[in-house]
């Protein structure tokens, strides 16, 4: 064995949980997400488990996402979207009837959608116990991440800010995972050189960053990214191998563009007669994803074949065995220029897996599977097993960098967003000012100044800017920013005056209720 994968899935979502609404569409992020990566990925780490397949994978669950596993009021609603679109496969089976290539396809889907609901049901529908299964069964490490994704480069203006993004993600995991986090996913790759230390002070051993976030680090790092380095600090900075990720990433020549692969965007909720799907619809009756999809990408144009899942799978196969057998490439020369066995970092958004790239899942399956009977070049590890078998790295001061758009955090910082950075700031230093003054407080204060915390990490969130930024739903992410920064800034002024509205303190605490164990104090 020369080298070493390490494939790294970054799972998060922002918060969105509205209870005051009986049927919201931006929580179908969070439904679709259940139904199409985490829970399928939970099958498949059990299915390896169960054949005996030796695999290593790393995960990141953001906070966010954490919560909304654990929501008991998002649970319910997420089964009820599993029992609606097992009742719409069983009527597609009757309507495709005389139809032998989409009715072969309902009969798959109701398959698959019950198997999803059984899972879901046996882990009592909460993935966070699901994910903290398999990484007491020492085949999943599950890392951090900034406690509302909280982009930290743009956030340093306040330090207290940029501390309390990790402190609270650290409080967090150690609720939820019942045991400290040694790594952690910084959102959006953005790292600022100094950050590291606030790392080290809440335990964190090692971090990921773009691959020029290291390439450009002083000195230059003696291994590329194939090795990680220590900061100043001493915690560790793992880079991201450019030639795995194309791979998969890359519209033009990834795996996912597939001509066999599922196409995501035609969809029964946009293709069949109106009043028929109309049931499985949103309250206000727009058309929308419903989760059915008959075709393939078939091509470039607007000519699509039926879906056909055995030959999907055979692609997801030979795809797998091609990204084996190029790694296994890359690690025999990387080896034989090496003085250690290289590690070559892969990162990816979970959600390309299963929802965005429908064979995903069955890609990793294969992948493990051939990793571990087909070849002796390569190893799937844990960063923390690979820092256990080289203690010793070389002292690198890592560039500042972000991944996304040039690299360099415009994605987060442009003319579509930059107006929410004077109200962050300000509300970061009001929120430290609240954490001096108020040492000691008890009942209705207390539980004010928490919540202050609480709307002040939800505004934080990089989602918001980066939605701005893409234009895919502005309205909402301006709408979420603005309410944050509004509810913030009308308890800070009640706090002060000692006024406290006990009732919009409750509806706040119903409506946004995520951290449990938060601690006002962190931003001191």
């Amino acid at each position: 064995m020369l080298g070493y994968l390490n494939l790294v899935l970054h799972a998060h979502l922002p918060f969105v949980r509205h209870p005051e609404y009986e049927d919201f569409f931006e929580e179908d992020w969070f439904y679709e997400a259940v139904a199409e990566t985490y829970v399928p990925l939970l099958q498949r780490y059990q299915a390896l488990v169960n054949e005996g397949v030796d695999f290593r994978i790393t995960m990141s669950i953001s906070p966010t996402l954490s919560a909304m596993f654990e929501d008991r009021l998002l649970q319910e609603r997420c089964l009820a979207r599993l029992d609606r679109l097992i009742d719409l496969c069983k009527k597609e089976i009757v309507r495709t009837q005389f139809q032998p290539e989409f009715n072969k396809l309902a009969h798959w889907y109701l398959e698959r959608f019950a198997g999803v609901k059984d899972t879901y049901l046996a882990y009592g529908r909460d993935l966070n116990r699901g994910f903290k299964h398999f990484q007491e069964q020492g085949v999943l490490e599950i890392i951090t991440v900034g406690a509302t994704h909280g982009f930290l480069p743009l956030l340093a203006v306040n330090p207290e800010c940029v501390r309390a993004q990790i402190g609270v993600a650290v409080q967090n995991y150690k609720r939820v995972f019942e045991k400290a986090p040694r790594g952690i996913w910084l959102p959006e790759c953005g790292y600022m050189p100094g950050h590291d230390e606030f790392l080290k002070d809440f335990g964190i051993r090692y971090f990921f960053v773009d691959t020029h976030g290291l390439l450009f680090g002083k000195p230059r790092p003696r291994y590329s990214v194939y090795a990680p380095v220590y900061c100043p600090s001493g915690v560790a900075a793992f880079g991201r191998d450019v030639e795995s990720s194309k791979q998969v990433w890359s519209a033009k020549e990834g795996y996912p563009g597939d001509y066999n692969y599922r196409e995501f965007y035609r969809d029964v909720g946009w293709d069949l007669e109106y009043e028929y799907i109309k049931p499985y619809l949103h309250r206000d009756g727009k058309r929308c994803f419903v989760g059915i999809k008959y075709y393939r990408i078939t091509g470039p144009g607007v000519h699509k074949e039926p879906y056909v899942p055995e030959r999907a799978l055979d692609k997801a196969a030979e795809h797998a065995g091609h990204f084996m057998w190029c790694r296994e490439k890359q690690v025999e020369y990387l080896y034989s220029l090496m003085d250690r066995k290289p590690i070559i970092v892969a990162p990816y958004d979970a959600e390309l897996y299963g929802h965005w790239w429908n064979e995903g899942i069955d890609f990793l399956y294969f992948l493990f599977k051939k990793i571990h009977y087909d070849q002796q070049t390569i190893k799937t590890i844990t960063p923390s097993e690979y820092l256990k078998e080289y203690p010793e790295n070389q002292v690198v001061e890592v560039n500042f960098s972000s991944w996304g758009w040039k690299g360099y955090c415009e994605v987060w910082l442009n003319g579509s967003n930059d107006w929410i950075y004077r109200h962050l700031h300000k509300a970061g230093e009001r929120m430290s000012e609240l954490a001096r003054r108020f040492e000691n407080p008890d009942g209705l204060l207390h539980r004010a100044l928490n919540q202050c915390a609480r709307e002040l990490l939800l505004a934080q969130s990089s989602d918001w800017p980066f939605i701005m930024h893409t234009g895919t739903d502005v309205e909402y992410a301006v709408k979420r920013f603005r309410e944050h920064i509004t509810n913030f800034t009308n308890l800070y002024y009640q706090i002060i005056s000692g006024t406290v509205d006990e009732r919009f303190l409750s509806d706040l605490e119903f409506r946004h209720n995520l951290f449990p164990e938060i601690d006002y104090r962190i931003y001191r």
